[in-house]
């Protein structure tokens, strides 16, 4: 008898779906079976509505050497070295529980580093709040941050950059992506291939328990809010740290041959990714998987997403020096199956079958859908508002402008934030959160650093997906540029609402499109990522997020550069100088909506202009650099100022008139590839000779030093007030 609607819908599987099942199997699945099928059919590990989409992503280059289809991403920075990223998402369990779903999502994200054989070195999260002036999201953003510092600082690794955005658009549903970086020597890098007929499968870590039943089910449906608390895991940041130096101890051994965290669908997708990553079968029996809860079922037991667990494949001549090391760090192991050669993912349950299923059934027959996308009116009609219709502010409000945006939370300081991270653990980070555009940490034993930056502005991808999915890459290696390293890679994190809306699939399919096409320009190809569809609420969509992680190497570490001028530095803009007012952050303040064509980024000119402040990095004459985003020339300018608290004086009447004439176009208005440098003002014709030479357009912006900011034409302001409305601003 064919199963109910109701089962269906727990398992996150359509009646045509479960159909497929039935016709592949050639009969009814088991009940452990439907579970297992319905995780790995689910968007969250199978990828149904995105897999077509993210084959347009370039993922291959000459320092690749790693793409996506492992735990991360693998790219060589040379002397034997490789950085291994990921980022990934913690949405729905975040929205339940903030805490929690937070500190395992650090969790998660630095298994899959580790699980390389990697040792992470460096934490990063991008956030995304409705406004918090409402107490829910106020309780969800503190209880975010909080349980990232929570997990990230009792585990010892640094966390130095990200980025938070709020809109409206998610009061309901906050975005929680955490990336982790690591470094591993080339020919140490363990994947997650099972191989070797007869190798012993090993359970570590914590004992299974009932958290996280159908969390990978449960963010892959339209409406989590109908989920329990049940499916919300609980983090142990100590019994993961333990994980961490165990797993990296044992595969210094020649015993391990695959290792494989439990994240998304637990033992269930780990045993099938081993399986069909290394074209063999694995069989287990649950009987042997230790427990905390009593009366769990296989059912139970294969779909539990309990944290701090790994899946290690070992030789069986080698398990009893392998098991000594877990037990050595505490650990408890289970071997609780072995390697075949048929194919087949097996569950027993004290012998008995419960589940018996060829791997590629999990995997490479899981549905694909091409669906069709249609842009919403509503977005449509958001772009194409006359922002000109708008009048020009007077030279008067100037001021009172500036001290509003610098307070935008969108813009203001993250101090409060960032105190609750410790950046200098492990005293790797050389340019810490708030002091340059990305985060740089050294590679002790060398001379290199990586720069290291999470982006994407929300507000541009919805009302051009194409665009700001461009422009979501572009600016995290504009960043990364701006400390002087060389973007190398990316790992993305595709957060939209339901693809099954046509505006939602819309969405997503442009902003890939944009995406991929800026990677392939600015030769930053795509190692790794997570896709996290179904964001929606009683509200509707979230804005898509298509969130970008940049790392860029520095050859030389001593040169890097971080955004704080000095005074008797000449400022100079680099790049287009005209601003605009579509979907800046000013004109969203002013009218209360997102309004407004984004930027368009013309790729050509944002490679040539990241390549001359690298150019002007590298030869020693430039101070800091910044590039211009949300807010603007003019508060790009002052958040150059506010680090030394020292003033200016400016001359922007030639960026205004480039702005079509208007003021706050010009001060205020936003655009594509443009990055303010500080230079001594003796270097300031060589740097204008090098931009002309490179045909990037220069002007001249002003000189720093002084208390006050003067603004030629609008009048004057202290930098003291200005800091004030910039560092109250989330509290």
């Amino acid at each position: 008898m064919s199963v109910s609607d109701t089962t269906l819908r727990e398992v996150a599987l359509s009646r045509s779906e479960y159909d497929q099942v039935v016709v592949l199997l050639g009969r009814e699945p088991t009940p452990v079976e439907l579970g297992m099928f319905g995780a790995m059919w689910s968007e969250h590990c199978g990828y149904k509505n995105s897999r077509p989409l993210l084959k347009l992503f370039p993922t291959s280059g000459e320092r690749v050497l790693q793409g996506p289809g492992e735990n991360a991403g693998a790219v060589d920075i040379g002397d034997g070295l490789a950085v291994v990223f990921k980022i990934e998402s913690h949405n729905h369990p975040s929205a339940v529980e903030p805490y929690e779903g937070a500190a395992t999502g650090v969790g998660g994200i630095v298994r899959d580093i580790f699980t390389m054989g990697a040792r992470p070195i460096a934490l990063l999260n991008s956030l995304r709040f409705g406004p918090l002036e409402r107490p829910r999201n106020r309780y969800l953003f503190q209880g975010v941050v909080g349980g990232i510092g929570g997990y990230g600082n009792c585990l010892g690794i640094p966390t130095v950059a990200g980025d938070i955005f709020f809109d409206p658009a998610y009061n309901g549903n906050p975005l929680v992506n955490a990336m982790c970086v690591g470094i591993v020597q080339h020919d140490a890098i363990m994947k997650a291939r099972a191989s070797g007929i007869g190798n012993l499968v090993v359970l570590v870590g914590a004992d299974t328990g009932r958290d996280g039943i159908h969390g990978a089910t449960f963010a892959s449906v339209e409406n989590p809010e109908e989920s329990h608390r049940g499916v919300v895991q609980v983090g142990n940041p100590f019994l993961e740290k333990l994980l961490l130096e165990a797993c990296l101890e044992v595969l210094q051994t020649e015993h391990v041959v695959a290792m494989q965290d439990l994240g998304a669908a637990g033992l269930t997708s780990s045993t099938v990714e081993c399986a069909s990553r290394g074209n063999v079968g694995i069989e287990i029996d649950v009987q042997y998987v230790s427990r905390r809860e009593q009366g769990m079922n296989a059912y139970e037991i294969m779909l539990s997403e309990s944290q701090e667990r790994m899946l290690v494949i070992v030789r069986e001549d080698g398990l009893d020096e392998v098991r000594a090391i877990f037990s050595r760090w505490d650990l408890h192991s289970d071997v609780i199956g072995r390697v075949t050669g048929d194919g087949h993912v097996r569950v027993l349950d004290h012998g008995v079958v419960v589940a018996d299923v060829p791997a590629a059934y999990f995997v490479d027959a899981c549905p694909t859908y091409v669906r069709d996308g249609i842009e919403s009116p509503e977005a449509r009609s958001a772009r194409l508002y006359d922002c000109n219709s708008v009048p020009d502010i007077a030279a008067s409000e100037v001021i009172p402008w500036l001290r509003r945006l610098l307070a935008s939370p969108n813009i203001c300081s993250r101090e409060p934030v960032v105190r609750t991270y410790d950046h200098t653990i492990l005293s790797n980070t050389i340019l810490a959160p708030l002091e340059g555009d990305a985060a740089v940490v050294r590679i002790k034993g060398t001379t290199k650093a990586l720069a290291l930056k999470t982006d994407c502005n929300p507000r541009y991808v919805y009302l051009d997906p194409f665009q700001g999915g461009k422009y979501a890459v572009a600016e995290a290696a504009r960043n990364v540029s701006c400390t002087g390293a060389t973007p190398l890679a990316l790992t993305n994190c595709l957060n939209f609402g339901s693809p099954e809306k046509p505006a939602g699939y819309f969405q997503l399919r442009e902003a890939v499109r944009g995406m991929a096409e800026a990677a392939r320009v600015l030769n930053t190809p795509v190692v790794s990522g997570n896709v996290s569809l179904f964001n929606e609420s009683e509200n509707g969509s979230i804005l898509p997020t298509p969130t970008v992680g940049m790392v860029g190497i520095l050859d030389d570490a001593s040169k890097r550069v971080g955004l704080a001028a000095n005074a008797g530095d000449a400022l100079l803009l680099l790049g287009p100088p005209a601003g605009a007012l579509g979907a800046s952050e000013y004109l969203a303040l002013r009218l209360g909506a997102n309004l407004g064509a984004p930027p368009p980024v013309d790729l050509d000119v944002e490679a040539r202009v990241q390549a001359l402040v690298r150019n002007l990095i590298q030869q020693g004459l430039v101070t800091a650099a910044h590039d211009t985003s949300e807010g603007g020339l003019l508060v790009a300018i002052v958040e150059m100022l506010i680090p030394q608290r020292v003033g200016a004086t400016l001359d922007l009447d030639a960026v205004i008139a480039a702005s079509l004439g208007r003021v706050d176009g010009g001060l205020f208005g936003e655009s594509a590839s443009r990055i303010i440098v500080a230079t001594p003002y003796s270097q300031r014709d060589v740097v204008e000779r090098l931009a002309a030479s490179a045909g990037i357009p220069v002007l001249t912006l002003g000189v720093v030093g002084g208390s006050q900011v003067h603004i030629a034409g609008v009048g004057e302001v202290e930098i003291s007030d200005l800091c004030e409305s910039w560092s109250n601003g989330l509290r």
